[in-house]
């Protein structure tokens, strides 16, 4: 089984020290150390091993550490910054697993740009030496790139003619949606193998600047001690713990403080429960740091995470989430309200962001995702934002016989305004109503009220809402009915319809980059006995259909 716990006193791959107001993060990649045996890590390649300490450290560095307001990523051998994925090891993964290693790292980078765009704790690079394929996707993720002028290192992406792979980890769409190389200068950039240094890397917008080997460092601590100057974290500030999640796994049930799930593995269905907060709003920020990551936002925002992280390598056969809320729709709402309220506080800026990004991983994962909203359930605000972003809703419209609970309801909150966006740059309600942009105004009459199955169903926000009757019978039918569906397929239909409206590099990465090298990743040119992934390394030549598909 595949863990996303780590510490750093843990890590095996990087090296992290903090220098207020700056922090500096060496990759020291152990070769031996690999997630899977058959392959060595060599001139710091790197498996998900990796980037699943490098993912807690960007964590780490944004909640416990708001004295650092600029962060220095290099590398910790001479001579090599970092030489991307390790062959080895995506040649002898299943498709799915490659896919999903993929995913993580491509939501990793999404982070450190997050982190710099919302935090204002920027990232930099300093290239020390080769930086290859994923390595310089890498270094594409951070703001600012530094690279050693010498007669060695250069930067590259050499996945098409040495892998006939796509630089997969966003390495095409930062560079001209980002970093806006001009698009004959990347075509040339991305076909050649050897890669590209000194003046003409810097000329072509690849690097930002620079600087004599012997003084690389020296210049990354001077621009990082400029961006930390400009940021508007506090520096004096103590940051909180973010300590071990406490989960819990037997057979086919995973439990957290806050989410449980039954899989039904002959169906294929994962049964997803989410416990509302149990207490009640904390009434000021200082009490928010008192309460640390136990603070309700932030301890359900990481058990989310992790429990998608965990389904995503884990549990590949349980294709629909059914996912239903539990406890006091104005508890979930006093909570956005705390969140709104103390906005300007760098640490619940961090839980919203948290929030954020963590939504955007379940809309990214391959799951038929099902909301049932029942009497007792909670689904407010950021809770109700998982019904918005469900493939469908279901709402219950009156009361189960026998049951004493009240009818359901939903309530909007300023959450599902905007704060909360998705990959395409919309909130959920405009992705929604994309047809229909005065519809999201109209809603916000609606915040903080009830509204019970009938108002929600004319007010577009559910799906449907069958009553007592029809209930079991509908929902039974649905989730069985999808369950059949070929997963492919499903997969293909989810990130089609989710991620409407404009483009944004995240919703390139994710709705068109990840599918075309998913795609490529399967072709025999790539991945057969005869292609580049096994031949890489043999000395034998590639062999391709030469057919454009």
């Amino acid at each position: 089984m595949i863990s996303f716990h780590t510490h750093p006193d843990q890590y095996r791959h990087w090296k992290l020290s903090i220098e207020p107001p700056i922090a500096i993060l060496a990759m020291d990649v152990d070769a031996e150390v690999t997630l899977r045996p058959g392959y060595e890590l060599k001139l710091n390649s790197y498996d998900l091993g990796v980037d699943i300490e490098l993912y807690d450290a960007v964590q780490r560095l944004r909640f416990e550490h708001p004295e650092v307001g600029a962060v220095i990523l290099t590398s910790a051998k001479p001579d090599v910054f970092c030489a991307g994925a390790n062959i080895r090891m995506l040649a002898g993964s299943s498709h799915d697993h490659k896919v999903n290693f993929c995913k993580f790292t491509n939501e990793t980078r999404n982070g450190i740009e997050d982190a710099t765009d919302f935090s204002h704790q920027t990232w930099l690079c300093a290239i020390n030496g080769t930086a290859a394929g994923g390595g310089y996707e890498l270094a594409e993720a951070c703001d600012w790139i530094i690279m050693a002028d010498d007669n060695t290192t250069a930067v590259s992406l050499p996945e098409v003619p040495l892998l006939a792979v796509l630089p997969g980890t966003g390495g095409l769409t930062r560079l001209v949606d980002k970093r806006k190389v001009r698009r004959d200068h990347a075509d040339f950039f991305c076909t050649v193998t050897e890669g590209i240094k000194g003046t003409r890397a810097r000329d072509w917008k690849l690097i930002d600047e620079l600087a004599p080997r012997t003084g690389l460092m020296e210049a990354a601590r001077a621009r990082a001690l400029e961006f930390a100057a400009k940021s508007d974290r506090p520096h004096g500030a103590k940051g909180i713990r973010l300590t071990p999640l406490a989960r819990t796994i037997d057979g086919d049930t995973i439990t957290y403080a806050h989410i449980s799930c039954e899989i039904d593995r002959e169906r294929g269905i994962a049964s997803v429960r989410i416990r509302g907060p149990q207490t009640d709003a904390p009434g000021s920020a200082a009490a928010i740091h008192a309460e640390g990551d136990t603070f309700w936002p932030l301890a359900f925002a990481r058990e989310l995470d992790d429990f998608l992280l965990h389904m995503r390598l884990n549990e590949t056969e349980a294709g629909i989430f059914v996912i239903r809320t539990h406890g006091e729709l104005n508890r979930v709402a006093a909570y956005d309200t705390c969140l709104a309220e103390h906005a300007d506080d760098w640490l619940v800026r961090e839980v919203t962001l948290y929030l954020k990004r963590t939504l955007k991983r379940l809309d990214v994962t391959s799951r038929s995702i099902f909301a049932l909203i029942e009497p007792g359930s909670c689904f407010a605000g950021s809770l109700l934002e998982i019904a918005l972003g469900a493939d469908r809703s279901y709402m219950l419209d009156g009361t189960f016989e026998d049951s004493d609970l009240p009818p359901a309801t939903i309530m909007l909150t300023a959450a599902n305004f905007g704060t909360l966006p998705m990959v395409n740059g919309l909130s959920r309600l405009e992705s929604r109503f994309l047809g229909d942009p005065g519809q999201v105004e109209q809603l916000r009459q609606w915040l903080g009220e009830p509204m019970d199955a009938g108002t929600a169903l004319e007010h577009g926000l559910v799906t449907f809402a069958p009553d007592d009757i029809d209930w079991e019978d509908e929902v039974r039918v649905a989730v069985e009915e999808r369950a059949s569906f070929s997963p492919d397929a499903m997969t293909g239909m989810e990130a089609n319809l989710r991620f409407g409206g404009p483009e944004t590099l995240e919703s390139k990465i994710f709705a068109r980059l990840t599918a075309w090298q998913n795609w490529i990743f399967q072709r025999p040119n790539a991945a057969g006995e005869q292609g580049a992934l096994r031949a890489y390394g043999t000395g034998r030549k590639s062999k391709y259909d030469r057919k454009r598909v």
